[in-house]
């Protein structure tokens, strides 16, 4: 099949916005082509070593999640900040789990645009029938016999649909990935859209949706030379669904990112309804926090309404723990997919007097003089929502990147430098003696077992420390909780349906995880100062280097993922009507308490069990590799060191040698004194 084109944008448009991210890789080009100068002088092992450390740079890939409410326009926006107006469903069933994430190349792949779906594994789709999800789990100990029969009935039927649809192949598809070396409209939406045709024919067939009830994830793959590089921009399901699988997805697809782009409709920026993202949100930093409200263009009085809206999300924001500092952006994706598509179908009248509204209000003198297109672009808020994630890319996890590599690159440099100081000194002193070779790898053995076994006993005690204070305040949530129940019990009785707020367990729970998270890097950092100081001692013991000028970077401490899944609905959260049945169905006092104590409890559990496992081990797993990886580079550094060590003054020319030696150390200093630049 040939491969679909594109659509053809006005690239200056989709350029607009993307300054930031061409000033990142700018800097990328720096240390890339210093490391090359570095490849070249050093030996095939550093020169090796130099292009590895090349290659993890240009697979850097910045991804942004996009999250937000069920008809705000998210996946319009995305199509948008991608330049493709129709490559998304807009208007997907509620039902759909998809997380879809864009990856943009500034080079053409080998393979052309091409796209891959994955299923759910069986245990995930079988969790979901079984027991309906966190829906179900939640109604079954709540006993909410009602809403436990309205989610097995909406099962059934999902689970007949998919069978008739996909007939005998549906258990064989579970797990299985789909791989096409194209992609169009008519192919996401058969993975990613939900339809009515129950075609079940073969296996080819086309109908929408086919295959979307157990679409996990689909990954597709485009060249979008107006990216400078790699990009991904992750759109997903949303929060709000009927068994909260939605939920879990998102969760996963935030923790996954760096950047977190939240997007709301004017009609309805942050209402009641809307408290589940606000909770997502307000587990991460202000700083990788974007909220950008769409749909302006249905506003009759944007100028006037925008500060409103934009005060009453600031001070919903703070009533609610959330990141208050976020920045706030307003716009109209479909005033960009307008201009994008060239204008093919005209502005309704409506939106047409919102642009005028809005024009007055924003465009300056110095942006109103471009073309009308350029005009509207800007006014869509994409330019300005683009720019502002590249300047958080640049300033962020891209110069995080950045770092890393300059503090190899500078490590190998300076091995390579001490190499060249050796040959130096034999070159002039036949007196030096060279090292025993024998014994040094069994030195930097010894330096790594030491910083391993340093490094989890440390951990440990962090990790206890950790568990005491979840514990505590898991505790001291449940006797406050059950408390505020009794002491309402004996005043209004048993006839007021009685709620309480879950934010103090949060805000527990993120104290507790802040300070872990403040330990963990501390302890991390400690550990590879002290590994480096003792590599460091072992070339100046060794190689007699100079003291004064050689130096070795500590490698950087990991990133802990900040605690989104803090942010799950529980069943303090729920303020539907099953809440006040299984009130009502409650006899005496002390049944209400002991239960409910149960119920929270074993919602609450899972997310504390979360918070130690998967963070912790997550932590502990790449501070061990980072610290691994970093011996290992040293040791090929000092054992090609230990064998120049071992040149004689017949095997060097002189003066020739001399001379050029000193050409390289000229070379390396000037590389370091880029590398030095990026270094934090």
């Amino acid at each position: 099949m040939a491969e679909p084109a594109a659509p053809r944008v006005d690239t200056a448009l989709l350029r607009t916005g993307l300054t930031a991210l061409r000033g990142f890789v700018s800097e990328m080009d720096a240390v890339e082509d210093a490391l090359e100068t570095v490849a070249g002088i050093g030996d095939r092992a550093a020169a090796k070593q130099a292009k590895k450390l090349q290659r993890l740079m240009r697979k850097v890939e910045p991804t942004v999640t996009m999250i937000g409410q069920v008809k705000a326009g998210k996946t319009s926006l995305v199509n948008a900040m991608v330049g493709w107006p129709d490559l998304l469903p807009a208007d997907v069933n509620p039902w759909t789990s998809v997380v879809t994430s864009i990856h943009m190349s500034p080079k053409p792949h080998l393979e052309g645009n091409h796209a891959s779906f994955r299923f759910f594994e069986d245990d995930e789709w079988s969790r979901l029938l079984e027991r309906g999800g966190r829906i179900g789990e939640l109604a079954g100990r709540a006993g909410a016999d009602e809403e436990l029969r309205k989610v097995t009935a909406q099962l059934e039927a999902m689970r007949e649909k998919s069978r008739r649809r996909l007939g005998n192949k549906f258990e064989m598809l579970m797990g299985q990935e789909h791989s096409y070396g194209y992609f169009d409209s008519e192919l996401i939406n058969r993975y990613v859209c939900l339809g009515d045709d129950f075609e079940t024919d073969t296996e080819t067939s086309s109908s929408q949706g086919r295959f979307a009830d157990i679409t996990k994830s689909a990954d597709l793959y485009l060249h979008r030379e107006e990216y400078p590089l790699e990009f991904c921009i992750r759109d997903t399901p949303g929060v709000n669904d009927t068994f909260m699988m939605r939920e879990q997805i998102t969760i996963r697809a935030i923790r996954e990112s760096r950047m977190c782009v939240v997007v709301l409709s004017a009609h309805q920026a942050l209402s009641t309804v809307d408290m589940a993202l606000i909770r997502l949100i307000s587990n991460l930093p202000s700083r990788e926090v974007i909220i950008f409200v769409n749909r302006i263009d249905e506003l009759g009085d944007p100028a006037a309404q925008v500060p409103e809206i934009r005060e009453s999300i600031r001070r919903t924001l703070k009533e609610h723990q959330g990141p208050a500092d976020a920045e706030i952006l307003f716009g109209s994706a479909y005033w960009a997919n307008h201009i994008l598509n060239c204008g093919r179908d005209p502005l309704t009248g409506a939106s047409q007097s919102a642009l005028f509204n809005w024009a007055e209000s924003e465009l300056s003198d110095d942006t109103g003089d471009g073309s009308p297109e350029e005009m509207i672009w800007t006014l869509s808020g994409v330019p300005a929502l683009l720019d502002t994630i590249s300047q958080r890319v640049a300033g962020g996890m891209g110069r995080d990147a950045l770092s890393k590599t300059a503090k190899a690159g500078m490590n190998l440099l300076n091995g390579i430098a001490a190499g060249e100081h050796i040959v130096s000194m034999r070159a002039t002193d036949a007196h030096v003696k060279p090292l025993d070779r024998k014994a040094l790898p069994a030195e930097i053995d010894r330096i790594e077992r030491e910083a391993q076994a340093m490094l989890v006993s440390e951990f440990e005690g962090v990790v206890e420390n950790f568990y005491k204070r979840l514990d505590r305040s898991h505790k001291s949530f449940l006797e406050r909780a059950t408390a505020s129940l009794i002491r309402n019990l004996e005043r209004y009785g048993d006839t007021d349906v009685w709620q309480y707020d879950a934010t103090g367990l949060r805000v527990l729970l993120r104290s507790s995880f802040q300070v872990f998270s403040r330990n963990a890097q501390g302890t991390c950092k400690n550990v590879f100062l002290d590994t480096t100081g003792k590599v460091r001692e072992l070339y100046l013991r060794a190689f007699n280097v100079p003291d004064a000028s050689f130096r070795l970077e500590a490698p950087s401490a990991p990133y802990v993922q900040p605690p989104v899944m803090l942010g799950q609905t529980i069943a303090l959260d729920m303020s539907s009507n099953w809440w006040g049945r299984w009130w009502r169905r409650r006899r005496g006092y002390g049944s209400m308490a002991a239960d409910f104590a149960q119920i929270i409890r074993a919602e609450t559990d899972p997310i504390v069990e979360g918070l130690k496992a998967e963070h912790v081990n997550t932590v502990l797993e790449d501070a061990q590799r980072i610290l691994g990886e970093f011996v290992a580079a040293q040791r090929e550094v000092l054992v090609e060191l230990s064998e120049r060590s071992g040149t004689t003054v017949d095997d060097l020319q002189g003066v020739g040698a001399t001379r050029a030696t000193q050409d390289k150390v000229a070379a390396l200093e000037a590389c370091r004194a880029v590398l030095e630049r990026y270094i934090q």
